[in-house]
């Protein structure tokens, strides 16, 4: 196992037991107490975990993992995922998009879509977003026009929050909008950790004539703390084959289409 993805299976224990000792660590990760205890040192050094003696604690934590270590977990089920919701977006669409792994690598197959790099400047798409990677990599492409909403860098998911969003957004109308969740449930819709991210997803998904969830089948079926929009504004939901057929029977009779791929 790489150094990346133990950090992610550590930290993903912990924000789950709140604590772990380096044995029980080494047990779990199948590594050395010596690579352990060289992980937690990094962690505590980026300040998210705090060690103690013989292990570390969750005081630093979020349930909700940092982008950058979200990255590696079910990696080819959200390329596939995120290729199938960018190949749905017609040329000339105004989309927008939230953070999260999976739309962040709906940004890139946009980006590399061929058929759009044949426009001119501006003119292949307008991307709204509130996060600040995905305008990052999109404001290179002279053919896709960026729009950023403002607000307060999340470090968690490089989300734009709070009150400023809505300033923007009133004024605007989106053809789709490309949700990355945390959960989705057929009765309590699309969810997120964070209330604040919750509030501006909610926001744009307003906005938008379309609403487009992709998330993996680890999502399908939870809830999670804070709703970002009910089943019924839900118009499409993009995953993977591995959720269950009464699952995804539950969202179509709910006039959901869900898509696998």
């Amino acid at each position: 196992m790489k150094a990346h993805e133990r950090w992610t299976r550590l930290l993903e224990v912990l924000a789950e037991e709140g604590q772990l000792s380096v044995t029980d660590a080494s047990a779990r990760l199948d590594a050395s107490p010596a690579t352990v205890r060289r992980d937690m040192d990094e962690l505590a050094r980026q300040q998210l975990l705090t060690r103690t003696r013989g292990g570390a604690v969750a005081g630093a934590v979020s349930y909700d993992l940092p982008l950058r270590y979200k990255t590696s977990r079910r990696a080819d089920e959200k390329q596939r995922i995120a290729r199938a919701a960018a190949e749905a977006i017609p040329p000339g669409a105004i989309v927008g998009l939230n953070g999260g792994t999976t739309t962040s690598e709906v940004a890139r197959e946009l980006a590399v879509r061929a058929d759009l790099s044949e426009h001119g400047p501006g003119e292949a798409l307008t991307i709204v977003t509130n996060a600040i990677n995905i305008a990052n990599e999109l404001a290179v492409r002279p053919h896709i026009k960026t729009v950023v909403i403002g607000g307060v860098a999340r470090s968690n998911s490089y989300e734009l929050t709070g009150p400023f969003a809505d300033a923007v957004l009133r004024h605007l109308a989106l053809d789709y909008v490309i949700l990355g969740v945390n959960a989705v449930h057929p009765d309590f819709g699309a969810a997120c950790h964070d209330e604040g991210e919750a509030m501006v997803n909610r926001a744009i998904a307003e906005r938008a004539e379309h609403v487009v969830v992709v998330a993996d089948s680890t999502k399908l079926g939870r809830r999670a703390f804070a709703q970002v929009c009910p089943t019924a504004d839900i118009s499409r939901i993009v995953t993977d084959r591995e959720v269950p057929e009464e699952l995804v029977t539950r969202f179509t009779d709910r006039n959901v289409e869900v898509t696998q791929v």
